[in-house]
């Protein structure tokens, strides 16, 4: 659905946005039609009726499931047991307004607090509400429960077959793993070329290999491709393209060889092993599990974590794979005696490049086996070996904070729908679900966006009232033309209101609801004003909680979530560069000193700027100067070079740094964290900040090239892993013009 929508136009000679949404305006329509007029006519079941036109309208109209008709159709299967549980909390805890106010507000919160789960669940949380809303008002008849679950049950059938079946949608989509499986591709060949002269990439493969790695980006990627879940297989395949953007960045950074002989031939051989894993990775994406490895890898076999359940049978490592870690525990052993530090800095970079073809493939292999994958590094790949449920409360429990934009977005819309709730019981508005509805739908994350919301929704409800007024006036109690004029409408109102926005989406819907409700009873002209008037109450509520509850939305807590991680990623820096001038015993455990809470915070980041992102931005607003997705780089580049460099694949006792080369890494890794820190402190919008934007001395460039005397090899492993952090820092304040084109951070 890419391109301008006045230029891309469809067969039918429509944009794309009409296009796409006349085939979703046609199978809601059928969907809802079908139940509606099959109970209403056909079995004299208004209740019936009722609920298979709004199970139809929640989750197909009003919830925005990503995906094309199969993966929809496939989101939807589960939601039916799902609302037959929703309709019956509702149906008996409306036997009081006190009762169906606390439903409201737990049930509010936890189908709104369910979008921790990915852009699937998010999409259908809307439409769940509804499900609620619906039998939680008056009158109170648990005897109709039946009536109420057949309908809705019809309404969801029919409109699972129409989203399989009917008008599927044509724009081709990229899976996530293909994209990962291109970037693999491509890293495969960055490295072959790196191999022979000049022994650096040429311009066209670092464009490609930029294009490549910038188009895994979640920006770039269509909500439904994204793997945004919390179960093993989406973890992994989002490592995967972690992982590979990562190795393309180290391979257009690798410096050139220095013709030193002391340099050997390790490098240009894991190089090679790269090469082949990368290719291999592209191809296990592409094959998906039919693609198993003739021969295991001779390399041995980390133990899974302690805690980790048991897996099922597994398959043999990649043998790719397997060479690489053979080249790459040679190529750590140690550096030819005698080597200058050019190479020794070359031996460094070419590690990470190393680490990072490992961490690709192995995620690779998760993201396609699941559990059934070799065993994996139990810190990295912490999530190997556990089941749904377990990976489920870890995301739960993750974001169970108010630091958590998730958090915020299920408190806010549990306390307005149960406020508006409370209203419309006690007050006993004719028709109040229309409230909830309206809360419901225009309530925003911002205080800005729900005021602007508001408005148009105001002035497009009351047009839409007085056609209705108008029409109800004129044509009495006919059902038969309401009958007539209903579908036609609701094709005119499903394919207007997502294209021309929310003004037109209320101005139709309150026809549309007009012409339901005067079939099921006899209406006159009031019928519009007590919409009208639901929807300024519902609307009202809406706007009051937007503007009590985080009413900046995720952009305060993106800034905050950010400094908190450069807090955390700094005192990881200082602490591992201190225990690596220090030396001392090392042990193979799960997470080095500052994994887990560094681990946190980046996912709470992440969190946030998945929603900043998805917040409309006025129109003439400038770009956002903040590169957030270099600082979101750097917590990981933080958390990968921490475990590169102190967890070791067995015990070892690792000898200090001599004294020259102490002070220098030490005084890098202060470096480092200091810039981290005073962009931390800029980014923070709480507290006393500076005012001005806060940028990292350049200078501080000078100690990276520093040579003490006799600094063995991790030393300048641990320059290469910081100066790679200091250009994060850089990236992070520098806005898009300014950027150098050759990262791909």
């Amino acid at each position: 659905m890419g391109g301008d929508p006045g230029t891309r136009r469809s067969k039918a000679g429509l944009p794309p946005a009409y296009a796409a949404a006349v085939r979703r305006s046609v199978r809601v329509t059928v969907s809802a039609a079908a139940g509606f007029y099959l109970f209403l006519y056909g079995f004299d079941s208004p209740v019936a009726a009722t609920y298979a036109l709004f199970a139809a309208v929640a989750m197909a109209g009003l919830s925005r499931i990503p995906g094309n008709g199969r993966q929809r159709a496939a989101t939807l299967l589960p939601v039916v047991p799902a609302c037959w549980v929703l309709i019956t909390i509702g149906t008996y805890l409306s036997v009081r307004t006190w009762s169906a106010v606390l439903g409201m507000l737990v049930v509010g919160f936890v189908l709104a607090f369910l979008a921790v789960g990915g852009p699937r669940p998010a999409g259908a949380a809307p439409g769940l509400q509804l499900m609620y809303i619906l039998p939680s008002f008056p009158p109170y008849v648990p005897e109709s429960l039946g009536e109420r679950l057949v309908g809705a049950t019809v309404g969801l059938l029919v409109l699972i077959l129409a989203e399989a079946f009917l008008l599927p949608d044509r724009a081709p989509r990229v899976p996530y793993r293909e994209l990962a499986a291109r970037a693999a591709e491509s890293a495969g060949r960055c490295a072959d070329e790196l191999v022979s002269a000049p022994y650096a990439l040429g311009d066209a493969a670092r464009r490609t290999a930029r294009e490549v790695g910038g188009g895994l980006r979640s920006s770039r990627v269509p909500e439904a491709e994204r793997p945004a879940g919390p179960g093993v297989r989406a973890r992994a395949l989002t490592h995967t393209g972690l992982a590979a953007r990562t190795l393309l960045g180290r391979l257009a950074a690798l410096p050139p060889r220095a013709g030193d002989p002391a340099e050997g031939g390790a490098g240009p051989e894991v190089l090679r092993a790269v090469r082949d894993a990368s290719l291999e990775t592209a191809a296990r994406l592409r094959d998906g599990a039919r693609s198993r490895p003739a021969e295991p890898a001779p390399a041995r076999a980390e133990p899974a974590p302690a805690r980790a359940e048991p897996a099922p049978a597994r398959a043999e490592p990649a043998p790719a794979r397997g060479r690489l870690q053979e080249a790459r525990h040679s190529l750590a052993a140690g550096a030819a005696p005698g080597a200058t530090p050019a190479a020794l800095r070359r031996h460094a970079a070419v590690l990470e490049v190393a680490d990072a073809a490992l961490a690709m493939s192995t995620a690779a292999e998760i993201a396609v086996l699941g559990r059934a994958a070799p065993p994996a590094a139990p810190g990295r790949f912490w999530y190997a070996r556990m089941r749904a449920p377990r990976l489920w409360w870890h995301r739960l429990s993750g974001h169970a904070g108010q630091r958590s934009v998730f958090f915020q977005n299920a408190v806010r819309i549990a306390l307005a729908l149960a406020a508006a709730r409370t209203i419309a019981g006690l007050d006993t508005l004719p028709h109040g679900f229309w409230m909830l509805l309206a809360t419901l739908t225009l309530t925003r994350t911002t205080a800005r966006e729900t005021r602007s919301t508001v408005r148009v929704a105001l002035t497009g409800t009351l047009v839409g009232a007085l056609v209705v007024a108008v029409l109800l006036s004129v044509v009495g109690t006919d059902t038969t033309v309401y009958a007539a004029a209903l579908p036609p409408l609701m094709l005119v109102a499903f394919t207007l209101g997502p294209v021309k926005g929310v003004g037109w989406a209320q101005a139709m819907f309150t026809m549309v609801v007009a012409l339901v409700f005067a079939q099921l009873a006899p209406a006159t002209w009031q019928l519009a004003e007590f919409r009208l008037l639901d929807v300024v109450a519902g609307s009202a509520v809406g706007a009051v909680f937007g503007l009590l509850a985080w009413p900046r939305g995720a952009h305060d807590e993106l800034q905050r979530a950010v400094a908190t991680m450069l807090r955390s990623a700094a005192e990881t820096v200082v602490s591992t560069t201190s225990q690596l001038a220090a030396g001392g015993a090392r042990e193979p455990v799960a997470l080095s000193p500052g994994h887990r809470s560094l681990q946190h915070a980046l996912i709470m980041a992440e969190s946030a700027y998945a929603q900043y992102h998805s917040e409309p931005k006025e129109l003439n607003a400038p770009d956002d100067p903040q590169d957030w997705q270099a600082a979101l780089m750097s917590g990981h580049h933080t958390l990968w070079g921490a475990d590169r460099l102190l967890v070791p694949l067995e015990p070892t006792v690792v000898p200090p740094l001599p004294r020259d080369s102490a002070a220098s890494a030490t005084r890098i890794g202060d470096r480092v964290a200091a810039g981290m820190l005073l962009v931390s402190a800029r980014l923070d919008p709480s507290g006393d900040t500076p005012g001005r934007p806060a940028a990292v001395d350049p200078r501080a460039f000078v100690d990276f090239t520093v040579e003490p005397p006799g600094a063995p090899r991790p030393y300048y492993a641990t320059v290469e892993w910081l100066e790679a952090l200091m250009t994060d820092v850089e990236r992070i304040s520098e806005r898009p013009d300014e950027r150098p084109h050759g990262g791909l951070g």
